[in-house]
């Protein structure tokens, strides 16, 4: 079983995100800001991780840096699920490191596609 490392400041989207992915056979591990995400994918190994860009403490962008920077996170998948939709944001997380964008409201099929073709690229 794969396990998704959400990240997400919103109750709601985190409820909705561990809903969608454990009901399609996903163990979900939920941290509400930037710091608790990087503090628990120290503490065990999520095989992707979804984050929001605009958080309170680190922002998805810091995120991802941060967890590129640790040795086991260098080839992990790591998406951004975010309202933002700017090519220069998009940019910015290309350049930090993210695998692959998806602007919410988030529709659960193309969700779930985006995480098979994500999970599909790693094992290649």
């Amino acid at each position: 079983m794969k396990t998704i490392l959400t990240v997400d400041d919103s109750p709601s989207i985190r409820q909705m995100l561990a809903y969608v992915l454990s009901s399609n056979g996903y163990k979900v591990i939920e941290a509400e800001d930037g710091e608790q995400g990087l503090e628990m994918a120290k503490a065990t190994q999520a095989d992707l991780v979804l984050t929001d860009q605009n958080m309170p403490k680190m922002d998805g962008i810091a995120l991802i840096k941060a967890l590129r920077a640790l040795p086991n996170y260098k080839k992990t998948p790591i998406m951004m699920l975010t309202t933002e939709s700017s090519q220069a944001l998009k940019q910015q997380g290309r350049d930090a490191g993210a695998t692959g964008w998806m602007v919410k409201p988030f529709d659960p099929e193309k969700l779930l596609e985006m995480l098979k073709r994500a999970f599909a690229q790693t094992t290649a």
